[in-house]
Order: structure tokens, then sequence, then C-alpha cells
């Protein structure tokens, strides 16, 4: 599970707006976080009652229709609603995810749906990812060469080398990991999290790349790499089913190994 926390300095209204669905057979109940920054007001939770009869089956379709048809200020991420670009990333009932992957009938009773635990919140359902990009910028995620390319042709691997990047390369870097991550909560201005750590060995773990040493020296660090202490909250709440932590012990283990 997850925790949220609102922004600095601010308190929470219990009692906010309720949008109920007259006439409805089947009504799935959802608490909604609101927070507008420019509105000067505290944070709250509206109340939104859904017709499960006349909605899709996730909880993306449940937020679409929230805005659609009962409060068109209602703002949140979504794109590619196929689980593949991440944008849709919340907490729901105290576990991070995917709304566009989330089944509504997977979750019990009423529903709370919050912005990602321990994030700046732009707006309602929308956390603030300047830093967390920031991170991954400086894990400088792109093949690094020292030798040129031979002429007209690709830098090859083999399948086993290429089978070393399953489990790597399907980061979507929605944050559902790292926000799920106390070690995370608590250093992120230092500690770069599951999220890039995994994204940083994917590179290491590149046959192709020849950079593996300047890539350990800028991991080489007692905050950015070695605040995890395996709690394996990131594996849990990876939508995507990876495991962050196993990649950091990889990492670990390269760095043990060249200082042997």
């Amino acid at each position: 599970m997850a925790e949220f926390t609102l922004p600095a300095n601010s308190k929470i209204n219990k009692d906010g707006r309720v949008h109920r669905a007259e006439g409805a057979a089947r009504v799935k109940s959802f608490r909604v976080y609101r927070y507008d920054p420019d509105s000067g007001e505290n944070p709250r939770y509206d109340r939104f009652e859904i017709d499960l009869d006349n909605c899709g089956p996730m909880v993306l379709d449940a937020l679409i229709k929230m805005k659609s048809e009962q409060d068109s200020t209602l703002t949140f991420r979504r794109s590619c609603r196929e689980g593949i670009c991440g944008s849709c990333s919340m907490n729901m009932n105290g576990k991070n995810g995917l709304a566009c992957t989330t089944a509504i009938e997977d979750l019990k009773g009423d529903v709370t749906i919050t912005p990602l635990p321990h994030m700046e919140v732009i707006k309602d359902l929308v956390p603030d990812f300047t830093h967390f990009y920031a991170q991954y910028a400086s894990i400088e995620p792109w093949l690094k060469t020292k030798t040129t390319t031979p002429s007209g042709k690709e830098r090859l691997q083999s399948p086993e080398d290429r089978a070393n990047l399953d489990g790597l390369y399907e980061c979507i870097l929605c944050a559902c990991c790292s926000t799920s991550c106390p070690s995370y909560w608590w250093n992120s201005d230092k500690f770069l999290g599951p999220a890039i750590l995994l994204q940083a060995y994917r590179w290491l773990a590149d046959s192709r790349d020849e950079m593996t040493g300047e890539r350990l020296d800028e991991l080489e660090d007692p905050f950015r790499l070695y605040r995890c202490h395996t709690i394996m909250n990131c594996a849990n709440a990876c939508p995507k089913g990876l495991n962050p932590a196993r990649a950091i012990a990889e990492v670990k283990k390269l760095m043990v190994e060249r200082a042997v």
C-alpha cells in the first residue's frame, strides 16, 4: 500500500461535492481527490456515483464519464488507454496503478482515488513529474559508444544478449514503483528511486553500450543507489509486472565486481 500526502501546509476538507447517478440500477461510488491551487481553497474529496451499466469496465472509463457528464473541471492525465504510455498512473484504494488497466470490479466497496503519493500536485489527480524526469535525464538513457559504427551497418547483438534486456525495456516510466518506495519518499532529492535505477541498469545490461565504467561512476554514491533497502514495494506496485529491486541488486553486483 502507498501513503498519500497532501501539499505542504494544507488541510483537507472532508465534505466535497456529491454527483449522483439518479435512477441507476448498479451504482459505484468514487471518492476523488480535488485540489486547485489557483482557487486558494483546501483540497477536498468529491463523491461521484457512476452507473456501471452505462460505463466501461476500467477506472479510467469511470473518470472520463465523471469529466464528460458530471464535472468538466476534473483533471487527470490519460492517453493510450492500453497500459503503454503510463500517463494515467494514480493511487486507487491505497495502491498505485494505471487507471486504464485497473478494472472497477477489482476494487471492492467505495473507491478512493488520489494522485501518486509524495509528489507535488499540480491539480486534482495530476502530479508534477519535473523532478522525476530530470532524474531520468541524469542517467543519460541512450546508447553510448566509443567505437565507430561499421559503415552502413547496425550495432548487432546476439539473441542471448537481447534477452538480457527483457524485464527492463518494458518500463513505461509511470512512477508507480518510485512513489511506492519509502526510501524515495524521504530521499527523492538524492535517491534516484526504483524506476530510474531500473532504467539505468537497462543500459548497463545492453551489450552494445561501451560506457559501463562511466555509468557506474555516476551511480557510485551513498544516496543515488544505496538507499534501496529491498522492501519490494516497487515490484508489488509495477503495473507491467517488472522487478526494479532485482535490477537495483544487479547494479550493486556490478559495483562489487569491478571493485574486486
